[in-house]
């Protein structure tokens, strides 16, 4: 079943190596693994399910890395069928939102809403509007480690937190033999690595500590990492690939950059049983958030303190962040049908396969409404 797997992936990153050849799709600061880029059902959708209505010439964009492996597998099948050239860069969501409040870019990808500044920063380049929040993918950030000898790990919030944040540096603490009774954990340091760009991710994972264990994480959060001691490393790539070539290591990115080398931790949330980093578990969490964005705006509150039976609690949704009005003329055909096609729902089925959650029925249908208003 491994080498099947293997064999599809190598398989499908030539295929998407000479499609991105034959478009020129470059991705300068590209946060790709090679990992996987899509599966074969999202690879293959008929080109007559996308509806292009005028739309032409190339797209430029930028934004969360998490997205970057789902963006790569949209983009294929869109450039296909509409031969519109889309650059997405995915230099993480702060370069995203700092591009777009600049006027730089089409849309923007951010795993955080946009602060109330960044609303009016937004109105300078959107003539008549500003900027919403529209969630489009969702996933779990997954807590990966390299510890030679252990396949499995569980963790909770407290210990991550004294993790990360170097007041428990090695990898048979008391507090983890605790939580692995079983495990052979080694006398061996604990090397944890965070982002070192300002990231929707990192404003995620720490929300999760925040809000499950205010006592052991006392920083404010946000997009820059603020806890002291560690490692860094650019975008979810980056930081996924220090994990996999360094023994000890400890790292959060999400699931699409779990590869051989990298395990994830499973989380102890207080139900019956640890809960695994899935598409499905991700999934449960997702579906109980709800909307708090007011308007057009379509921003989430998630729920990081579930003890759901199966729901893992530490995901993210990504927005991709468009002018509501005010849209340039030129980009506004293919921002629409690209955004149009990827909330559709041949555009929602092709993430299961590449370890993303859709978002919920009822959520995505507001997103579909608000795309075709868009100006």
């Amino acid at each position: 079943m491994k080498l099947q797997r293997k064999n599809r992936l190598r398989a499908l990153s030539l295929g998407a190596v000479a499609v991105s050849g034959a478009l020129a799709l470059t991705a300068c600061g590209s946060d790709d693994t090679g990992k996987k880029t899509t599966d074969g059902s999202s690879s293959s959708t008929s080109a007559s399910s996308i509806k292009c209505d005028g739309a032409k010439g190339q797209l430029l964009a930028d934004g969360s890395s998490a997205q970057k492996n789902a963006i790569d597998a949209w983009v294929k099948s869109f450039s296909q069928a509409c031969g519109v050239q889309i650059n997405y860069k995915g230099g993480g969501s702060g370069a995203g939102v700092t591009a777009f409040t600049q006027g730089q870019v089409a849309f923007a990808g951010s795993d955080s809403a946009l602060k109330p500044e960044e609303v009016t920063a937004s109105k300078k380049v959107c003539s008549g509007g500003q900027g919403i929040d529209l969630p489009m993918v969702g996933g779990p950030i997954a807590v990966g480690f390299n510890v030679p000898g252990v396949d499995n790990l569980v963790l909770d919030a407290p210990t991550l937190a004294k993790i990360f944040d170097s007041k428990i540096t090695n990898w048979n603490d008391p507090a983890i033999k605790k939580l692995n009774p079983s495990a052979k954990l080694p006398d061996l340091k604990i090397q944890p690595f965070h982002r070192s760009d300002e990231s929707g991710t990192t404003d995620n994972f720490t929300k999760y500590l925040i809000a499950t264990t205010p006592d052991n994480w006392k920083y404010s959060g946000g997009k820059a990492w603020q806890a002291k001691g560690g490692q860094s490393a650019p975008q979810s790539a980056g930081v996924a690939q220090q994990v996999k070539q360094t023994s000890g290591a400890i790292g959060y990115f999400e699931l699409s950059y779990v590869s051989d080398g990298i395990k994830p931790v499973s989380i102890d949330t207080g139900a019956s049983k640890p809960v695994a980093p899935s598409t499905e578990s991700a999934t449960a969490d997702i579906a109980a958030a709800k909307v708090v964005g007011t308007g057009k705006d379509l921003s989430l509150q998630l729920d990081y303190k579930t003890k759901a039976e199966g729901a893992y609690p530490i995901t993210l949704v990504t927005y991709e962040i468009v002018c509501d009005k005010g849209n340039k003329a030129d980009s506004l055909p293919a921002t629409k049908a690209f955004l149009r096609y990827i909330a559709s729902e041949d555009g929602q089925k092709a993430l299961s396969g590449i370890d993303y959650a859709p978002v919920p029925a009822e959520i995505i249908a507001k997103v579909r409404t608000t795309i075709e208003g868009l100006s």
